[in-house]
């Protein structure tokens, strides 16, 4: 190559950078923009928010209800009997083993019975309620399926409630009951429709061409059935499902590939799958790991592990089917500009408000959350790069899910937090690199570090942020 084409092709490389750099600059001032926002709104309504969870408690009330008699023997039946039903909804809400363990103590110590013990692992507890001559041991596992949003922030409540004395055994166990009952505010046919833009709003922030946006959201519209389907099922046919879901939507994605679709459809791969990644599952293991909790931790990360491994071998078996050899996760064409992912927040977060079946009230703070997370991230990524960007993204997140939560119509902080987190988008690496393991390419090492390195990063900004948000008593996990 002459010297003379070395230098037309640092001209026109200056001249790309030089048009890149404006864009960027629009991203960078949206964001700082939405931070201010976010900053006044805050503190526009500090002035309603409550100064603990007294509020909150007082809500949860119901017909009937009895606050815990504050003379007389302690029930240490009744007691263990309440400890139990709320310990397995938190279990099965995803709270975090630290944080059902103090709910459980509280619950405990406001019925008299100081000298309880509880143990908690990831879908399973044993609490033993003692003191005042009475000892009643018991054992409970968490129920199948996951919480919708409305029984999260009524599961929190009922959880202010029952720590401070405001519902006595009795009526905690009645409300748990009642909340396990509740009707979901969306029918099954809007829940699909709503993961069908949840799917879109995400191939969006993955880089998706518009063709790439309807494909996503076509694939996202059936993988929507399948999970409402698979509500119906047993628990043992999980994988089965996850497997068949993963595979059907790579089979799709690979075969219009073939065909020539361009890569602009690539990020519909992974975009309906999001949900399914055990982004926060992992997380949550390397924060109970780091805290001391070694065998929920294991468990977790071992559960997250394995739900990696069977999305990945649907997608490889799909490639294997298809005649796909070997695939890119790596391209990011943004082929939508930049002020299409702010967009697609608010898209994203109505569709998982509706999927997830949040009361209408709270949507407003849960878009409120995810815009503070996705504008933290993307000033991060600038200045940081990508795995210190997931820190400060899970370390702004934390307090302003807290923070919300003090409001007296804002959610519970783990109803804010978890759409927040699936917008970053964690486990995706993780998918890439098991993906990758399996169809043996010798770089995967690269993507399973990557991934690791996420995860500890996103745990480390959580377990700082919690320092604010467990002094409200209002943990996110």
């Amino acid at each position: 190559m002459s010297e003379a084409e070395r230098l037309l092709r640092r001209a026109g490389h200056h001249q790309k950078t030089s048009r890149r750099v404006p864009q960027h600059m629009i991203s960078a001032f949206i964001a700082v923009a939405v931070l201010l926002v976010a900053a006044i709104l805050l503190l526009a309504v500090r002035r309603r928010a409550e100064r603990d969870i007294a509020i909150s408690a007082r809500s949860a009330r119901i017909t009937g209800s009895m606050p815990v008699a504050s003379t007389g023997a302690p029930d240490a039946p009744s007691t263990l009997a309440a400890a139990e039903a709320v310990g397995a909804a938190m279990i099965q809400a995803g709270y975090s083993v630290e944080t059902v363990q103090d709910v459980l103590g509280d619950i405990a110590r406001v019925n008299n019975l100081p000298e309880s013990e509880v143990l908690v692992f990831p879908n399973a507890l044993l609490v033993s309620a003692r003191g005042s001559g009475q000892h009643r041991t018991g054992a409970v596992t968490s129920a199948d399926g996951q919480l919708l949003f409305s029984q999260i922030n009524e599961v929190q409540q009922t959880v202010d409630a029952a720590r401070t004395g405001v519902l006595d055994p009795r009526s905690t166990i009645e409300r748990i009951a009642r909340i396990r009952d509740m009707t979901p505010t969306y029918g099954r046919v809007v829940r699909v429709v709503g993961y069908g833009f949840l799917s879109a709003a995400l191939s969006v922030l993955l880089g998706a061409s518009w063709t790439g946006v309807w494909l996503a959201a076509a694939l996202g519209l059936l993988t929507g059935a399948a999970l409402m389907l698979s509500e119906r099922l047993p628990q043992r046919y999980g994988a089965l499902i996850t497997v068949s879901i993963a595979f059907l939507v790579a089979l799709v994605v690979f075969l219009l590939l073939r065909a020539g679709w361009g890569s602009g459809i690539l990020a519909a791969l992974l975009a309906p799958l999001v949900v399914l990644l055990p982004g926060a599952l992992l997380t949550t293991a390397v924060l109970e790991l780091s805290t001391g909790h070694m065998i929920s931790g294991a468990g977790r990360a071992a559960a997250g592990a394995m739900q990696l491994v069977l999305l990945s071998a649907g997608i490889v078996t799909a490639g294997a089917v298809v005649g796909v050899p070997d695939f890119d996760f790596s391209e990011h064409p943004e082929m939508l500009g930049q002020v299409a992912p702010w967009i697609a927040v608010a898209v994203y977060g109505v569709a998982i408000s509706v999927h997830r079946c949040a009361p209408p009230r709270i949507v407003p703070w849960i878009l409120l959350v995810l815009y503070v997370a996705y504008a933290a991230q993307v000033l991060a990524d600038l200045v940081l790069g990508g795995v210190l960007s997931a820190f400060v993204g899970a370390l702004c997140v934390t307090p302003v899910t807290a923070l919300v939560a003090r409001q007296p119509s804002g959610p519970a902080a783990l109803v804010s937090f978890t759409p927040a987190f699936w917008l970053l988008v964690p486990g995706a690496l993780g998918l890439v690199g098991v993906a990758d393991v399996l169809g043996g390419d010798a770089a995967a090492s690269a993507s399973l570090v990557a991934t690791v390195s996420t995860m500890v990063a996103i745990a480390l900004g959580v377990l700082a942020g919690s320092s604010l948000s467990n002094r409200m008593r209002r943990p996110a996990l």
